[in-house]
């Protein structure tokens, strides 16, 4: 019985590898595809990677070359020449306002301001910095621009806050403005320069600082 076995044994094995083979030439490729695929995916990634890596570098020299240079009017304008898009443009703008004299940075700034696809960070930034400007408006246009900037979460609110307090001195309103300036005293939040210069608001006004 041992031969009869054995050979059974022996087409089973050849039946098992026939059937093994045939499975390879009809599925085989989808273990290439797979392998290319991967291959493929990482050699793509790395490339992305290193073009990526060369425009950061590039664009890091180009700003390095435009801040490097002397006259302040010509490097607002090497700054502002320099290609970018997005927040990265925003930084590149706020930087050329900057350097720009009197109110030849108004316009980049309103700009900036106005672009809701920037990130709230860079638009906030450049209204505060409008406000800043000499002939920013009377008090009243001061505030309507100043009260969206101080509102909870917003990244500049605690430096808004103590611009709405000379914008409401400047109207007249006393009591508001102390009201401001207790504020940014009693918020955690405070840096100790803005809670030093609303301490010293306050006293000049007749306040007192710790009240609440």
């Amino acid at each position: 019985m041992s031969n009869p076995e054995s050979f059974i044994d022996e087409v089973s094995e050849e039946v098992r590898r026939d059937k093994l083979y045939a499975a390879m030439r009809r599925y085989g490729w989808i273990g290439v595809v797979a392998v290319v695929g991967i291959v493929g995916g990482a050699a793509y990634n790395e490339w992305q990677k290193a073009t990526s890596r060369t425009a950061a570098e590039a664009l890091g020299d180009s700003v390095l070359a435009a801040i490097s240079v002397e006259d302040p009017a010509a490097r607002a304008e090497a700054i502002a020449a320099v290609a970018a898009d997005g927040d990265t443009a925003a930084v590149l703008n706020l930087l050329s306002a900057a350097e720009a004299e009197g109110e030849a940075g108004r316009p980049t700034l309103e700009a900036v301001a106005a672009d809701t696809t920037l990130s709230r960070l860079y638009r906030d930034l450049a209204a505060l910095k409008l406000v800043l400007m000499p002939g920013a408006g009377d008090a009243d246009a001061r505030i309507a621009v100043l009260e969206p900037l101080a509102t909870a979460g917003a990244p500049y609110r605690l430096l808004a806050e103590e611009q709405l307090a000379l914008a409401y001195l400047d109207k007249g309103e006393t009591q508001e403005a102390l009201d401001r300036l207790q504020q940014i005293w009693l918020d955690e939040q405070s840096t100790t320069a803005l809670r030093r210069r609303a301490n010293e608001l306050i006293i000049a006004l007749g306040g007192t600082p710790d009240a609440a």
